[in-house]
């Protein structure tokens, strides 16, 4: 029996080429997954899933890599995600979760979570960068996926959408640190705001500037994370979904310690601190 012909996919051919040529296979629902807050010391990691229309119902006007659009243009481009992808889901990882689990474990949990509560069941999955295994469907991960594939792109701007109105919120509840601004991103600003009044609750104390902020950094990663945290610092914490506009539309979660540990097959600690693979 003859192989089918290799399909070669030009990266100038456009967002939705890849899709198409998956669509052309016989692949319809083709699911993409993304993350936003990997490099983030403070606030939640968020991942998101999403199946596009095939064709033309499915091109989204301004869709692009989230980070390479406006607040407002992302904003736009949100809404159109969610009027029109077959499905989409979001997945809200709490700090604690990544202290106590690591970065990495907790990514591909997240994203493997967000593609696993898709209403409709994805026949190949495209990945931003690493690959997710145990979804029953092949899938592919992709090198700057969110610049090469419509579907990871929505995810993208899915994820960065939630988290960046989620440190909104958490602005409000602890104004001391400009959340609103940084969007819990190691700037300037952060960290003056970590040495002058110390880490709250929804920092990440296995991040090494926030341990070190905190006075636990000689501590292993997943200790760092004080077990009673004092009242004034640490008053908020984050244990239900933060519904946003339009959210019943699609599936918003958090991540819960009762659900299934995936392996973890990577060096957790080395994520645990900072790092931003």
């Amino acid at each position: 029996m003859l192989a089918p012909p290799r399909t070669v996919v030009r990266r100038e051919a456009g967002l939705y080429a890849l899709e198409q040529a998956l669509q052309r296979r016989g692949f319809r629902h083709v699911a993409g997954a993304d993350e936003a807050g990997r490099g983030a010391c403070a606030g939640p990691l968020v991942a998101a899933a999403a199946i596009l229309p095939e064709g033309k119902r499915g091109e989204i006007p301004g869709l692009a890599d989230s980070k390479l659009l406006t607040p407002a243009a992302r904003e736009r481009v949100y809404e159109q995600v969610v009027a029109k992808a077959l499905a989409w889901s979001v997945m809200i990882i709490p700090p604690t979760e990544v202290d106590a689990r690591g970065l990495h474990v907790c990514n591909l949990a997240a994203m493997r979570r967000a593609l696993a509560s898709l209403d409709v069941r994805p026949e190949y999955v495209l990945t931003d960068g690493f690959p997710v295994d145990g979804l029953g469907v092949p899938g592919l991960a992709v090198w700057k996926g969110d610049r090469v594939a419509a579907c990871v792109a929505a995810a993208s701007v899915l994820a960065k959408v939630t988290r960046d109105r989620l440190m909104v919120e958490l602005d409000e509840k602890f104004p001391d640190y400009g959340f609103a601004v940084h969007k819990g991103y190691i700037t300037e600003e952060h960290s003056t705001a970590l040495t002058t009044h110390g880490p709250c609750s929804e920092h990440r104390f296995s991040y090494v500037n926030v341990a070190a902020a905190s006075g636990r950094g000689n501590r292993p990663p997943r200790a760092r994370r004080p077990a009673e945290p004092p009242a004034a610092l640490f008053d908020v914490s984050v244990t239900q979904p933060l519904l946003i506009p339009e959210a019943a539309e699609g599936t918003v979660g958090v991540a819960s310690s009762e659900q299934p540990q995936p392996s973890p097959s990577v060096g957790e600690d080395s994520a645990m601190e900072g790092e931003t693979r």
